[in-house]
């Protein structure tokens, strides 16, 4: 299952609308686009009866957001976590629109989560958790309505569970209903390292248009779940330097490089390997030492202005969604530090999602080398056309994508006559 993360802050939705707000009238946009905009178009509260292993009735509260359908159905994750909220869900749904617009993909940004905690319960009781969800929101999502997709606490067998639940309700089978799934009902070769090839991709790409070259470029990686993790293997493979790596324990650090492949065979399920080295960093030492590239691949706000002054590294690539505060990312920009922002870098993963609902619905599938070419074709136009924006307009490159991201939803939501 994904890894678990703490819930989004109220701060971060603000703080996502602020800039949303700002693309917008820099793209002439006026006020009533940004009263639309700013939150979901509908957010359903559904309760899910569930019989627990012990014969006793829980019920579940859980939310799907479908931020707007403009352009075509909504597309986001379902996450299983005890702090899901309503509004951390609407602000996914929310960066899940400005992702899918940057890669001009056919959808509107959703969303979806549970309030329960999936470690304390039984497989039998997470599938049947996972059967009602789709039983409580089957009348709005759908391959042409909403397709959900594995998110935190999540994986393709909780996908593959919603798929056989909603097909039973359809009563035909449906593969392209939901994205994430196991290869053999209707998933995408590529899906498991599509987020980290996204990522490496933009370090690549931003790295050239710095001037820099991959390969010897030294890298720090914080967070070493499944995004971190597959990064710091494809990045070691095309001749970057992992200088350091972190996870909940502590961060390590090795100028002259790490041992990837050692570390990857000693990582446990969680994502968890410093804790095997006596050496360790704190987390706010570790954000702070000598490298090239600062990849945050964790939680939110790890970047602030209490320590953004320190930061050695040169570009920042944001595989976590929200780990740098708005001022900092503005004081990064004016030190000239390129920040290359979560709703571009890390969206590899909703790319390839969107490549499997393509081969689910034309009953055609393609290989990994297939799918991974064209994922860099999307991640390598996308990089520089937010990059080129970011630079003629003199703008940080968080606003530049949110103005390639939001113009899509604005546009068609005129000519639809909605505003």
């Amino acid at each position: 299952m994904g890894a678990g993360r703490p819930p989004l802050s109220e701060g971060v939705l603000a703080a996502t609308q602020k800039v949303i707000h700002e693309a917008l009238e820099r793209l002439g946009y006026g006020e009533s686009y940004f009263e639309l905009l700013k939150e979901p178009l509908r957010l359903l509260t559904v309760r899910i009866p569930v019989r627990m292993d012990d014969g006793q009735v829980k019920v579940f509260t859980g939310y799907r957001a479908q931020h707007t359908d403009a352009v075509g159905p909504t597309k986001g994750g379902i996450r299983f976590h005890p702090s899901v909220t309503a509004e951390e869900v609407s602000a996914l749904s929310l960066w899940m629109t400005l992702k899918c617009g940057i890669f001009d993909l056919p959808y509107g940004g959703g969303k979806g989560g549970i309030i329960c905690d999936p470690r304390t319960m039984s497989l039998g009781e997470v599938e049947r958790l996972a059967r009602g969800y789709v039983r409580a929101i089957s009348q709005i999502v759908g391959p042409n309505k909403d397709i959900p997709a594995p998110d935190v606490y999540t994986n393709a067998q909780i996908m593959a569970w919603m798929l056989d639940e909603y097909s039973r309700i359809r009563e035909y089978d449906s593969p392209g209903f939901i994205t994430g799934k196991p290869l053999v009902i209707g998933g995408s070769q590529g899906r498991e390292k599509a987020t980290s090839l996204g990522v490496a991709i933009s370090i690549r790409e931003a790295a050239a248009q710095q001037g820099m070259a991959l390969k010897g470029l030294k890298v720090c990686i914080q967070g070493f779940g499944n995004v971190g993790s597959h990064l710091a293997e494809i990045l070691d493979q095309w001749g970057a330097i992992v200088v350091g790596i972190s996870d909940v324990h502590g961060g390590i650090y090795d100028e002259k490089g790490l041992d990837i492949p050692y570390l990857l065979d000693r990582r446990d399920s969680f994502g968890s390997v410093t804790n095997l080295f006596s050496k360790r960093l704190t987390n706010a030492d570790y954000l702070v030492q000598p490298c090239d590239v600062l990849v945050p691949a964790a939680l939110e706000n790890q970047i602030t202005l209490e320590n953004v002054d320190r930061i050695q590294a040169k570009l920042i690539v944001e595989a976590a969604n929200g780990p740098t505060t708005l001022e900092a990312s503005d004081r990064l920009h004016e030190r000239g530090v390129l920040v290359v922002p979560d709703v571009l870098a890390n969206a590899g993963g909703v790319t390839v999602s969107y490549f499997e609902w393509v081969q689910n619905n034309q009953g055609y599938y393609w290989t990994e080398e297939e799918v991974n070419r064209k994922l860099e074709s999307k991640m390598v136009e996308a990089v520089q056309k937010v990059l080129s924006l970011a630079k003629s307009r003199g703008i940080t490159p968080r606003l530049a994508a949110y103005m390639v991201g939001v113009q899509k939803y604005a546009e068609a939501s005129r000519l639809r006559g909605w505003v």
